[in-house]
């Protein structure tokens, strides 16, 4: 029998061992040798070129110290939190809400705590309306700090509740008989035995704020932090990968510290043989400080998030407040956002599925072998490494190490990669619960004839269900609301509801995101409250079980309801591996068409497409610029799409890369040259954009050119894009370039970025955001948006600039690959070109080839081409010169 079990036992632990080495340790490497390895073999260049950045350093300072303070800030909160549970006499109803309210925002993902945070208490947030004035600047160090305690309070609050459940109360009585002022029976009773966990809860935080980039994206500012430089890297305007690689391993190095700093700290964690349960000493003084600090924390939390319940309910917040009931169905009657759902769902089941048997399957080997104990420190420094590696780093390593093969664009890279980002925590709990279990039970099997595996499946297994179960919820939960994980690496047929929420941040569709939003948190409050109960029950049948001969134990019933749990385990594992390994995702036949367009433009093809016969037969997935830009030059021909829809220089500069398109076999003639591989299908121009009613209230002049817009008179009510992360901004530059030379320009654009302070956005779109918000009066964006938000009837208003409306030609394209899909690709995008330019010309006026009417009435006024062609080498030289005006 022990041979039996120690074969078993090692091949459980040969398995995970295998799985954490081809998912883990082998993409790491692969991100190291991209920070090393140049187009001459090995160099530390980049590392030189990121150090040296303008900017790079005081990032990393910045992540360090907002990271730091909202760690303080998290681990403070969730201590007084859990000790007003244990430690005081409170209402126990008042308990229970102070509990659900902490766990409440593991349920929404982060990129939503910014629109909640920017909604709630900016200019014309709901907080702001409720109090009458702006309650304090929330751009930069105040609105990150905001975020990221909300964000991390929920694994603070875990933690230390955990930790503080198994605390021996008997003691305090101990140490006030022993004479101990209240003080040191503090720090003896609960601070002491809680020091291990305190720090855990700290590094926890830490990282999670360190390596988020939802809620930078959206009140960082100009409070540039880590995360944010390595999405720019990797999906800026002209994507650096070796660069990105670099700032993914400077992000590693306080992992590698924190794992020494956690070890140490183990010896500190105080363990107690029994668990004594005492009445709590009255305290009305205790209880009502502990009471309302606790209950204020929360009522902030629920007043933040009260705006997502407020916002998609009416017509047009902030200026049209009349409830409707037409956001909420527009989203449900959108079949590619039902299908985001699916994907969220089926992804989440899965991740619960594989990551429960991973961390069920480690812990046996932990907590119920006698393997030698290198193998089990093996497991433990997985479990330290997982829960300290950034989701992004992981993201990105699996990026480089997976594209190009049948992984990529997979539910099965999907679920891997959570599977490894989210493992040890449920790794902790499993092992914390089987090796609480009766230790003499593989033995007594053995007696009585059965195997090691029998034992485990009957006995052990059923015992564990309770916990099981929270693994399996703890797994799906955070499936369903991870971002910087999956950020790089969902495709169009498995895209999830967080990255799509990203997406639709780009096109500032807020009342689509707050209904997937709630959408998201009710379907987690329904699993979780399901997931519970059903743990609760089995953690009471657990107790009767334990009173039980083994006989009782190995009833048939039992027997039968292990075998059934197990066979549908195995079932699942059969269908996720086939459907996501063999065809990559569901809806496999369809042709992929990636596109950087804007809303109008895809509502626009879109109508083209179904209008001529291929309804159904396609999936449209929509990236912004810069992303697409990065997925074009890092996947080349591995790129899922068979067809897109992007600006001129970019297909360009991919086709020079990677020679990935094929050239059209159709034409027409256009008024500027263009290449064989790609047919222009709409050019976007800039223009001055204004929120009329924050601009007559602020009694600020209307500008009539971009040099007016580096007037201090518009001092912080200017908002505008960063070249470095949207070619938005370019159109910008050109402009200011061509009208005053280079070193005019460098002169106007400081002066504007000066005004623009906390405005200067990463996303094309933003300061369309902004404006239309009421967050700043004037901005600069595409002047088709502001035409639509004029005829929509919202105050806002387009000035062309004297300068010149500088516009941006977007093509259509084709990937050169020999599939089935192929010949269907060409027709689509010969159907876009001849048929859908008419459609498409009634939101961008401008002509793009021989013979198309000019729309007078949307003409802009002062249409101008900048004299050079426009190339990435070109676009490079601009970022610079707009970095040298920072």
């Amino acid at each position: 029998m022990k041979k039996t079990k120690d074969r078993e036992i090692k091949l459980i632990f040969a398995a995970v061992v295998l799985l954490f080495a081809a998912f883990l340790v082998l993409p790491v490497i692969r991100l190291l040798g991209k920070s090393f390895l140049g187009d001459t073999g090995f160099t530390t260049a980049f590392y030189r070129e990121v150090f040296g950045s303008k900017g790079f350093v005081t990032a990393l300072g910045n992540s360090f110290l907002v990271s730091s303070l909202a760690a303080v800030c998290t681990t403070g909160i969730a201590f007084l939190l859990t000790y007003t549970i244990h430690y005081t006499n409170v209402p126990g109803m008042v308990k229970k809400i102070l509990r659900a309210v902490a766990l409440l925002p593991m349920l929404l993902p982060t990129i939503t705590y910014g629109f909640a945070i920017l909604y709630s208490f900016g200019k014309e947030g709901l907080l702001t309306k409720l109090f009458g004035k702006q309650l304090f600047q929330i751009y930069g160090i105040k609105g990150l700090l905001l975020g990221y305690v909300i964000y991390t309070l929920p694994v603070s609050f875990m933690l230390l509740y955990n930790a503080m459940s198994y605390i021996d109360k008997k003691f305090m009585v101990v140490s006030r008989v022993m004479g101990d002022n209240p003080f040191s029976t503090f720090w003896i009773t609960i601070i002491r035995p809680l020091l291990g966990t305190l720090a855990a809860s700290f590094v926890q935080s830490f990282f999670l704020s360190f390596t988020d980039f939802g809620i930078p994206a959206a009140v960082g500012g100009k409070f540039e932090v880590l995360a944010g430089v390595l999405y720019d890297r990797m999906l800026g305007s002209v994507p650096n990968f070796n660069n990105g690689a670099v700032v993914a391993m400077v992000m590693l190095v306080p992992s590698i510290v924190s794992i020494a700093l956690l070890h140490y700290l183990e010896k500190y964690n105080v363990r107690y043989n029994k668990i004594s349960h005492i009445e709590m000493k009255k305290n009305r003084v205790r209880d009502f400080i502990c009471g309302g600090l606790g209950s204020l924390a929360c009522l902030g939390i629920l007043m933040i998030f009260l705006v997502i319940f407020v916002v998609p309910f009416v017509k047009q917040w902030p200026y049209e407040l009349g409830f409707t009931l037409e956001n909420v169905k527009s989203v449900f009657a959108d079949a590619e956002l039902s299908n985001v759902y699916i994907n969220s769902l089926y992804t989440a089941f899965f991740t619960a599925v594989f990551g429960t048997l991973t961390a069920y399957g480690s812990a046996l080997v932990t907590a119920r072998s006698k393997v030698p104990k290198i193998l089990k420190n093996i497991i433990e420094g997985i479990a330290l490494v997982t829960n300290t590696i950034p989701g992004m780093v992981l993201g990105l390593a699996f990026l480089f190490a997976f594209s190009g093969t049948r992984l990529q664009n997979t539910f099965a890279i999907l679920v891997l990669c959570n599977v490894i980002h989210f493992f040890s925590t449920p790794y902790l709990m499993m092992k914390e619960s089987l090796a609480k279990m009766n230790a003499s039970w593989e033995t007594t099997a053995m007696l009585m004839g059965d195997n090691w595996l029998k034992t485990i499946i009957r006995i052990v297994t059923p015992n564990a269900l309770s916990t099981i179960i929270e693994v399996f919820s703890y797994y799906f939960i955070n499936a369903m609301v991870t971002i910087s994980a999956v950020i790089f690496l969902a495709g169009a047929r498995t895209m999830v509801i967080t990255t799509k929420i990203k997406q639709l941040q780009y096109y500032n569709k807020y009342n689509e995101i707050v209904v997937l939003s709630i959408l998201l948190l009710l379907t987690n409050l329904l699993c979780k409250l399901v997931f519970q109960h059903l743990a609760k029950r089995e953690r009471g049948a657990e107790k009767e079980k334990t009173n039980k001969s083994r006989e009782a134990l190995m009833q048939k019933k039992t027997v039968r309801l292990a075998r059934r749990a197990l066979a549908a385990v195995l079932a699942a594992v059969l269908v996720v591996s086939g459907i996501s390994l063999i065809s990559g995702g569901r809806n496999s036949d369809l042709v992929v068409i990636y596109s950087n367009a804007d809303d109008e433009a895809i509502t626009a093809m879109k109508k083209t497409l179904d209008e001529n016969g291929y309804q159904g037969k396609y999936i449209l997935q929509s990236f912004g610029t810069s992303e697409l830009g990065g997925k074009l030059l890092a996947e080349g021909k591995n790129l899922e799409a068979d067809m897109i829809t992007m600006s001129t220089f970019y297909i360009d500069s991919a086709q020079e890369a990677n020679a990935m398109f094929a050239d059209l076999d159709f034409g027409k003639q256009t008024l500027s040259e263009s290449s064989p591989w790609c047919q222009p299908i709409t050019a976007q121009e800039g223009a001055i954009l204004v929120n009329t009613k924050v601009l007559k209230e602020a009694g600020l002049p209307m500008p009539e050119s971009l040099k007016d817009l580096a007037d201090p008179v518009y001092r912080d009510m200017v908002s505008v894009t960063d070249l470095s992360s949207s070619s938005t901004a370019w159109l910008l530059i050109q402009a200011l370039v061509d009208a005053y030379g280079e070193v005019g320009a460098e002169d106007v654009l400081a002066k504007i970025y000066e005004n623009a302070g906390p405005h200067i956005e990463d996303s094309g779109s933003g300061p369309l955001k902004k404006v239309r918000a009421g967050e700043v009066a004037v901005g600069f964006g595409l002047r088709h948006q502001a035409v639509a938000d004029k005829e929509a009837g919202l105050p806002v208003d387009y000035v062309d600039p004297v300068e010149g409306n500088f516009s941006l030609t977007e093509s259509v394209a084709v990937l050169d690959r020999d599939t089935p899909r192929k010949e269907i690709a060409m027709e689509m995008a010969q159907c876009m070109i001849e048929k859908g330019r008419e459609e498409l010309q009634k939101t961008y006026p401008l002509p793009v080839y021989k013979g198309e009417a000019k729309a007078a009435e949307k003409e802009s006024a002062y249409p101008k081409v900048f004299p050079e062609p426009l190339t990435v080498d070109l676009l490079e030289e601009h970022q610079k010169l707009s970095e040298r005006c920072k």
